[in-house]
This record gives structure tokens, C-alpha cells and sequence, in this order.
């Protein structure tokens, strides 16, 4: 009882750790102060960016820590790097000290690491701790890492509306103090006991409640806001608030308990000559239910039959390749979900690599958007909304990630495949970049960045649960940060597109702190963003693709699991 307690207090202290250290999604809001003081040009700008983003690609060391630290040490590891790569870039940009374009860009790639680091952390929290209902806690933690930047916002603003050089002290030292707070809750975790099927529907309802509460959050974040220092101190203490609130639930869940082991037991009348329910049918349903929940939590363990699942996959790849239009959908496709897949077959598979250029024409796509949003407010001659936009991409990519839940929420009343969703979830990001390209307003910018969070947001967040539906749960650990190279290529490659033709068209222009190259109209971006668009289409026909081909390995795995809670 005690221990089910402390494991929401560890589900609360991981929710903190991912809210206070997305602390690449604000970038942007000093990005053009950056480039000033250290007198480069907007492709080398990017190049930092990329950096940024290159962390992901380090992913594998924070998992090799794990092996030999414990996981409070590790976490203070990545608040250590975090501290170092963005305290001493704040002291370049404040001209405290002098440092050489490379050495900057290895600070950066600091501070992306210790953000891998820190997710590594919080994914294993969750593992460990919710077996159960492991995709709803890990969708509701990792949608708080996309409101960070509205947090930092905030946080700024109540401390120096006109400093865009504090986001990088205050990116060095929250991560830590963070740290500090979830360090006791981490330490205390509780044994691993398994649950009944009853405690994992109430688990299931907790998580529905902590979701509201999050949306409550996500809203506050949206529509409160202020350049005032006074008002925005008092809208960072509530947003700090309903962060706290969340606390609340070990007690309640304590009290629950404590009620009913005191208060409602004396209430039970035992000995009655009454047996309403057979014992071993009541076994019998406890044994279904508990089937029903391994099934439903997406994973399928084959025990010597690896080979026969293969076989299978190989039987039906010869029987479609029968068929001439059924060559692209039927070729090598999936049959199985959780079929464990190692790196080499991975890299193999066709499913793959349309997974991976969805997720690369996709998700990776708005992120480099709001790495430029600084340069793209100040060329449309919009930089006063820059944390404004900020914000606005950070709370809808939070709405996003909170919508990715919603599949394991609403399948007993409608069920459609993960990758289908996937498909749904790519739609708004052509229209939103078409939408940019046609028109350079201020409402058209909001409407873009707002759509364009969303749909990536939802991506990253649904992106670990379908890694681990299409090839192997066991395996998503290694096969996910495979996936997510994608995102400092893309970084690299579309950030380079973007600041070429932001170069091409720009002027040199005298700067507060140094000739800064700044580009200005609509013309700086307008190219990029059809690109973009373009590209982010190529991206949606991909995940179609995917979803065309897995759609009835989906189905099959939907009948096996009606089939058996009817028994």
C-alpha cells in the first residue's frame, strides 16, 4: 500500500524531470543573440542547432551508464552536463569570457546529451515502475517535455522581460535544482509487486484524471501570459502550482486503501450461507483479465517460435508477391506485432525504413521549424512574438503528445491501428507549411506553429509505443534511438536548406553587439517552407504506405485479444 503510494510520488517526480529539461525547444529565443556575438552566419547557427540535436544520436551512452551507475547518479550526470554546456555558453553571450566557434559548438552537444540522458532516466522510471499501464505513463511524462519551453518562458519573463541571454542560465541551473527535488523519490522507490487486474483498471482510471489535469495545465500555459515581470512571476508560481497538484494523488490513494481495509471490511458480512460467486470461476476470470492486460499492453513474447513467426512472414510476403498489385503493400510486410527484432534485421526491413522516413519527413521537420522561429518572427518583422510563438509551439506539441494516449484510451469503445493514427497525425504539417508559404501574417504564423506542434508532438510521443508494437519490446531500447538518428540529419539537412537560402537573401545590417548577416521579408523563408511542405508530404505517403502494410497484423492482434477476454 505504502509502496503504490510512493510510486505515483515517483511518476509526479518524473513528470518534474521531463517539464523543466526539454530545454532544446527554446533555442529560438536566443538563438539571434547568439549569432550576433559570435558573428556567424545563419548556416553556422544552424550547425549549433544540429548539435543540439546530435545528443539524440549519443543516446546510447546513458543506457551504457545505467549498467554501471545507479539511476539517481546518472540524472545527476545529465543535470551536471546541462549545467556545464549552457552556463558557460551564457557566459559567451554575455561576453564574461571569449571561446572559438568549435568549442561553443561541443557545449552544445553537451547540453543535447544531458537532455538524452535525462529521458533515458525518466523511460526506465516509468518502465520500472508501471508494467501495467507502461504506455500511459510514458505518454503522460513525455508530454510534459514539450511544455518546457512555455515553463521557461514564464520564467524568464518574471525575472527579465527584455533578457534573451537568461533562457541559457536558467537552462543550466533548473535542470539541476529539478534534480534535487525528485532525488528523494527516486531513492525511496518501491518493490516491484504485481497487480491485479482491478488495480490496473483503477490505474488506468488514475491515469484519465492525471490527463485532465495535465490539459488544465497545457491551457493555463496557452492563454496566460504576460510581458510584465509581476504578472508573469504570478503565472509561473501557479503553472509551478499544477505542477505540485499532482502530489496529492499518493495520499488520496493511501486514504482509499486505509478505508477500505478499516472502514468498509467492518462492513462485509462473512460466514453468510451465501456464495454468489464460484471460486474457480472467479480464478478463471482473474486469469483472462490478466491475459487481456499483457495483450493490451501492445506485447507478444515468442518462446522458441521466432523462427515459425518468420516463417510465416516469409510464407505470406511469397503469397502477395503473387499478386502485381500487391507488390508495394505486400512485399516483406509484418504479421505479427512484437515480433523482437535485433539491429541487423531492424535495418531489413521495409516497415522500417518507411517508419523512419515518416518520422523524418515528419516529426524532425518541426522541430528544425521551431529551432528557426527566432529568424523567422524577425524576418516577417514579428520579433516581438517570438516567445509568444515560443510558447504556442511548446503548448500545442504538449497537446500533441497528450492526444497520443489516445488510442489505449478509447479501444474498447473504437479501435484503429497506431500507424494509422500515425497518418492522421502528419496531416496538419504540409497545411500548415502551404499555409506559411501563401501568406506571411501574424495569424497565419500563430495557426502554422500551432499546427505543426501539434502534429509533431504527437509524433514523439506515440513514436517509443509503435517502435515497440512493429518490432519487439524487448528490443526498443536499442531500435528507438536507432529511429531517432533521424532527427540531428534531419536537423543537419534541413537546417542547411533553410540557412542557405536565408544567406542568399540577406543583407548585412550593423548590430547592438556585432555586423550580424539578417535577412528580412518573406522571401527569406518562403522557398524553405514549400520545401518543407513537399518534404512533409513525401513524409505522410510514407506513413500511409506503413499503415497499409501493417494494418492487418493490427487487426489480427485486435481479434486475438477480443478472442481471449472472451475466453
Amino acid at each position: 500500500m505504502a509502496g503504490q503510494s510512493r510510486k505515483w510520488m515517483i511518476l509526479v517526480a518524473t513528470i518534474w524531470i521531463q517539464a523543466f529539461t526539454g530545454t532544446n525547444f527554446d533555442f529560438s529565443a536566443y538563438s539571434s543573440e547568439l549569432k550576433a556575438v559570435l558573428g556567424v552566419s545563419q548556416v553556422q547557427l544552424n550547425y549549433l542547432a544540429t548539435a543540439s540535436d546530435l545528443g539524440k544520436a549519443l543516446g546510447w551512452s546513458s543506457g551504457l551508464a545505467l549498467m554501471y551507475l545507479p539511476l539517481w547518479m546518472v540524472m545527476f550526470l545529465a543535470a551536471a552536463m546541462g549545467l556545464i554546456g549552457y552556463g558557460v555558453q551564457w557566459l559567451v553571450i554575455r561576453n564574461i569570457i571569449a571561446l572559438p566557434y568549435f568549442v561553443v559548438f561541443l557545449l552544445c552537444l553537451l547540453a543535447g546529451c544531458s537532455i538524452c540522458w535525462f529521458n533515458t532516466v525518466c523511460f526506465v522510471l516509468c518502465i520500472k515502475n508501471f508494467p501495467g499501464t507502461r504506455p500511459l505513463a510514458l505518454a503522460l511524462t513525455v508530454s510534459f517535455n514539450g511544455v518546457s519551453a512555455a515553463l521557461y518562458n514564464l520564467a524568464a519573463k518574471s525575472l527579465n522581460p527584455s533578457s534573451t541571454s537568461l533562457y541559457l542560465l536558467l537552462n543550466a541551473f533548473i535542470p539541476l535544482f529539478t534534480s534535487i527535488a525528485a532525488l528523494i523519490p527516486i531513492l525511496c522507490q518501491p518493490p516491484l509487486d504485481p497487480l491485479s487486474p482491478d488495480a490496473v483498471k483503477r490505474e488506468q482510471l488514475t491515469f484519465l484524471k492525471l490527463n485532465l489535469l495535465a490539459i488544465i495545465t497545457g491551457l493555463y500555459l496557452l492563454f496566460l501570459h504576460s510581458s510584465n515581470a509581476s504578472t508573469a512571476g504570478f503565472l509561473f508560481i501557479g503553472a509551478i502550482f499544477l505542477l505540485i497538484l499532482p502530489l496529492g494523488i499518493p495520499g488520496i490513494i493511501y486514504a482509499r486503501d486505509w478505508f477500505k481495509r478499516t472502514i468498509y471490511k467492518s462492513f462485509q458480512f462473512e460466514g453468510s450461507g451465501f456464495m454468489l460467486v464460484n471460486a474457480d470461476d472467479l480464478e478463471l476470470h482473474k486469469e483472462l483479465l490478466s491475459r487481456e492486460n499483457s495483450v493490451a499492453s501492445g506485447l507478444i513474447y515468442t518462446v522458441n517460435g521466432e523462427d515459425s513467426v518468420r516463417g510465416i512472414s516469409r510464407q505470406n510476403t511469397r503469397a502477395s508477391e503473387g499478386c502485381s498489385c500487391d507488390t508495394v503493400i505486400g512485399q516483406d510486410r509484418l504479421v505479427m506485432l512484437g515480433e523482437e527484432h535485433k539491429a541487423k534485421m531492424l535495418v531489413s526491413r521495409i516497415d522500417f525504413w518507411l517508419y523512419y522516413l515518416a518520422y523524418f519527413c515528419g516529426g524532425t521537420i518541426g522541430l528544425v521549424y521551431s529551432n528557426n522561429l527566432g529568424q523567422i518572427a524577425q524576418s516577417l518583422g514579428q520579433s516581438s512574438m517570438t516567445s509568444r510563438l515560443i510558447t504556442m509551439y511548446s503548448s500545442f506539441s504538449f497537446f500533441g503528445r497528450l492526444l497520443s494516449a489516445t488510442p489505449d484510451f478509447i479501444r474498447t469503445k473504437f479501435y484503429f491501428a497506431r500507424t494509422g493514427w500515425l497518418v492522421i497525425a502528419l496531416l496538419p504539417t504540409p497545411i500548415a507549411f502551404f499555409l506559411l508559404a501563401a501568406t506571411g501574417t501574424e495569424m497565419a504564423l500563430q495557426a502554422g506553429t500551432a499546427l505543426i506542434g501539434l502534429s509533431s508532438g504527437f509524433i514523439f510521443a506515440a513514436a517509443v509505443s509503435i517502435t515497440s508494437e512493429l518490432f519487439g519490446p524487448n528490443s526498443v531500447g536499442v531500435n528507438h534511438n536507432i529511429l531517432i538518428t533521424n532527427i540531428p540529419v534531419g536537423s543537419l539537412v534541413y537546417g542547411f536548406l533553410a540557412a542557405t537560402y536565408y544567406d542568399s537573401n540577406a543583407d548585412s545590417r550593423p548590430g547592438l553587439l556585432t555586423d550580424s548577416v539578417v535577412c528580412m521579408g518573406r522571401k527569406c523563408y518562403f522557398l524553405t517552407f514549400v520545401w518543407w511542405a513537399c518534404i512533409s508530404i513525401l513524409g505522410l505517403a510514407s506513413s500511409l504506405i506503413l499503415f497499409l502494410r501493417t494494418r492487418l497484423a493490427y487487426d489480427r492482434f485486435e481479434r486475438n485479444r477480443l478472442s481471449t477476454i472472451l475466453g
